[in-house]
């Protein structure tokens, strides 16, 4: 079967989505826990939790993409 990508493409999508775990898992966590840098400005939002939660599904959104880039690089490549 033919790939649908290439590998560079897939690797590169890999590592987006590493980096976008991390980063938004500490910024989830820090709307989580009203930290002053976050909560502290008027024009932040009011309830960090909501924001949080809403950070902590883009978190899991790219750990099902890292996942299915990783199963298609085991079985292609």
């Amino acid at each position: 079967m033919k790939p649908v990508v290439s590998a560079l493409n897939a690797w590169s999508c890999t590592v987006l989505s590493v980096f976008a775990i991390v980063i938004l898992s500490i910024i989830g966590s820090l709307f989580a826990r009203d930290h002053h840098m976050m909560m502290g400005l008027e024009e932040d939002p009011e309830d960090g939790g909501a924001v949080a939660a809403s950070i902590f599904i883009a978190v899991a959104v790219y750990a099902v993409s890292l996942s299915l880039l990783n199963c298609y690089l085991w079985h292609e490549y």
